[in-house]
């Protein structure tokens, strides 16, 4: 009713209104030609592929549930008995190196025993080399004291006997 009574309806503007809704629906209506690809695509891809993704879906799952089912229990059964002894392995291992640690740690404090004792045994000689030299220093200043002495006395004996001359 309204398009009755709507002003254009009889007047010479109504070609022109045909005209521009055309032009818009050409121009800038794309969902006919969007809906039509659209078809086309489903079209082309359910007559090319058929059932093959279905096919390979299902063969996917299959291999799927065969691997959780039966391959996964079995790599985790053999993980398990390679990771215990794998593990018994290392402990023994880690044992072994405890006691290279050890005897390493003696033979070290051992040389360094002998170290110190040969320190000490050449600390205690360097003492008794000092002491010594210090009596040889003490039996050589006693010597020359006495040397001192008995040469004072011969040159005072001299002094005496050149005094008997001089009072000529």
């Amino acid at each position: 009713d309204r398009r009755r009574d709507s002003p254009a309806a009889g007047s010479p503007i109504q070609p022109i209104i045909k005209d521009v809704g055309e032009v818009y629906s050409r121009l800038l209506d794309h969902r006919p030609v969007i809906q039509g690809e659209i078809r086309y695509f489903v079209k082309e891809f359910e007559e090319k592929r058929g059932l093959r993704e279905l096919r390979v879906l299902e063969n996917l799952k299959h291999t799927i549930f065969e691997t959780n089912e039966r391959v996964l229990p079995k790599c985790e059964q053999a993980m398990q008995d390679n990771l215990s002894e794998t593990f018994k392995k290392l402990q023994a291992a880690n044992a072994m190196i405890h006691r290279l640690q050890e005897r390493e740690y003696e033979a070290r404090k051992l040389q360094a025993d002998k170290v110190t004792a040969r320190e000490e045994k050449c600390i205690a000689h360097w003492e008794e080399f000092m002491k010594e030299q210090q009596n040889k220093r003490a039996e050589v200043d006693e010597e020359h004291r006495k040397a001192m002495e008995r040469l004072k006395e011969q040159y005072s004996d001299m002094e005496k006997e050149l005094a008997k001359y001089v009072s000529f």
